[in-house]
């Protein structure tokens, strides 16, 4: 069979959205073509534009998920790939079994996927593990972005998988962002998916908790789309927060603007590796962000940022009071770690490497 890669994404593409898993798509594409290797992806959904302009991409329409439509595309038009790629996947399905009995393809499954603040009720646990032993074999290779993230497939689906699971820490291209080189005190980035789950309403209710001020001092950017967006909008409302919160919708300059703040805000109660941490750092500015999933990895507290337990809203109330009357401070150049250890190049290069034949 011909080298043929298959990258199977439940992930949306869009112009106004280009980030660091976009900026990793178009040049794993552009790696592996180099070495031989046909590369064909499937998106969730995705809009033609400039950015993608040299990738294959198929993508179902309509509420079809994409593992329903890459069946359906590679029975309808006889295609078999040699290698397969998942990301933004559940793990351990009966798709997983399908890849490999259509395709007999080498499986890479990456798991991207985080976990809730205290894991899975017992009846899920008990569900994964299950999953764990009946379809684990259909994978050849488990993909980590994070130490938090393996432990939790081990965890979750069992730790006889310990030998086949790898971590692979996203990057980010280090070269496309601004440094900040001024202070912008006071000035605040969330860049994030507006869902309840990246704890932006903490964020809001903090900001509410801080005296007049404070308040007439701060600014926040908020930067990102998604469904919790309108609640989100009505809470800053109904605080009147309005001078000091702002909606910037989705960009795609996220890489030009991260400079122009002092620290970005990341409330989050879930995440396995972050890549607007990374992307902020790489920016020279140092973030605030809980203690969940890979954050840890990155974030020293007091060196690179602030740490403080997810949903503690009087913590991060606290920490906003004390930056801005200048108790607390981040004043070093946080972007090294990244141009050392957490760059495109890398990531790239170790994916690659896990092809068979390289």
């Amino acid at each position: 069979m011909k080298k043929r890669i298959a990258v199977i994404c439940n992930y949306e593409l869009f112009e106004d959205r280009v980030g660091g898993m976009d900026r990793f798509y178009v040049a794993y594409d552009a790696k592996a073509k180099a070495l031989g290797y046909k590369v064909d992806w499937f998106f969730s959904n995705h809009e033609a534009f400039d950015f993608f302009k040299n990738l294959n991409i198929y993508s179902p329409k309509g509420q079809q998920s994409v593992e329903t439509f890459f069946k359906e595309f590679c029975s309808q038009n006889n295609k078999e790939y040699s290698v397969v790629m998942t990301h933004f996947i559940e793990l351990c399905t009966p798709f997983y079994k399908w890849l490999k009995d259509y395709h007999k393809a080498y499986v890479l499954a990456v798991d991207h996927n985080p976990r809730p603040l205290h894991g899975f009720p017992l009846k899920k646990r008990l569900k994964n593990r299950l999953k764990g032993l009946w379809y684990s074999k259909y994978i050849d290779k488990f993909i980590a972005v994070s130490k938090y993230t393996k432990k939790h497939i081990l965890n979750d689906y069992g730790h006889f998988l310990d030998n086949k699971t790898i971590v692979v820490y996203n990057g980010i291209d280090v070269e496309g962002f601004k440094k900040r080189i001024i202070n912008n005190k006071n000035k605040f980035i969330v860049a994030s998916h507006l869902r309840e789950s990246k704890g932006i309403q903490d964020l809001i209710s903090a900001v509410s908790l801080l005296d007049d001020d404070i308040k007439k001092q701060i600014k926040i950017d908020v930067y990102g789309k998604g469904p919790h967006e309108e609640f989100l909008k009505a809470l800053t409302k109904k605080l009147a927060l309005e001078h000091c919160i702002n909606f910037k919708g989705s960009s795609s300059k996220l890489h030009e603007l991260f400079c122009n703040y002092a620290y970005m805000l990341q409330p989050t109660y879930m995440e396995c590796f972050s890549l607007s941490i990374l992307e902020s750092l790489s920016a020279n500015v140092p973030v605030i962000t809980t203690q969940v999933g890979g954050n840890l990895e990155v974030i020293t507290h007091e060196d690179n940022g602030f740490i403080y337990l997810a949903g503690d809203v009087e913590a991060l109330s606290n920490i906003i009071e004390n930056i801005v009357f200048q108790k607390s401070a981040i004043t070093k150049d946080v972007s090294t770690l990244v141009e050392k250890e957490y760059y495109l190049d890398k990531m790239v290069k170790q994916h690659i490497k896990l092809l068979p034949c390289t």
